[in-house]
């Protein structure tokens, strides 16, 4: 399993349970922040969810350092998650209100810990830094834009 899958299952996982309408993965961009979130999608009453995807427990000592992981408002996300192979992380390594999601050597996801009560999108989760999803927001649509691509948001989705 390499960093890479963990992002593809942590995209799909956004997308099929999180009440997430779209989302991006390790999209590069000028954030501010300077925040690189492996997966963030979004949701239509205006919430959030990311994911960090961490191969071991090295890779998430170092996450933690990062000032909009010490100083939560400064991050994204209105609900947190973190994601690694079965194990590597548990709940009580967890900073308060992310959650947990594990993924077996098959690729499949499963939530171990979500600590929102009731639904996602309903949820009391954090305060999040709306300056910077917009900057990725801005971001991933000035990419369509410069490749003429734009139009194809005017057509129907089925």
């Amino acid at each position: 399993m390499t960093h890479h899958d963990l992002v593809e299952v942590a995209y799909k996982w956004v997308l099929n349970n999180a009440s997430c309408g779209a989302a991006l993965k390790e999209l590069n961009t000028c954030a501010s922040n300077r925040e690189r979130p492996d997966v963030i999608g979004f949701g239509s009453w205006g919430h959030s969810v990311l994911i960090e995807c961490k191969m071991s427990r090295s890779d998430f000592i170092a996450d933690l350092k990062k000032p909009f992981r010490m100083c939560s408002e400064l991050g994204m996300g209105t609900y947190r998650f973190y994601c690694c192979p079965n194990g590597v992380l548990q709940k009580e390594d967890l900073p308060e209100k992310w959650g947990l999601i594990w993924v077996d050597d098959r690729l499949k996801a499963e939530c171990v810990y979500k600590p929102y009560k009731g639904y996602i999108g309903y949820a009391e989760g954090f305060e999040k830094n709306i300056k910077a999803e917009h900057e990725i927001m801005y971001s991933a649509l000035r990419r369509l834009q410069s490749k003429n691509l734009i139009r194809e948001i005017y057509e129907k989705v089925n």
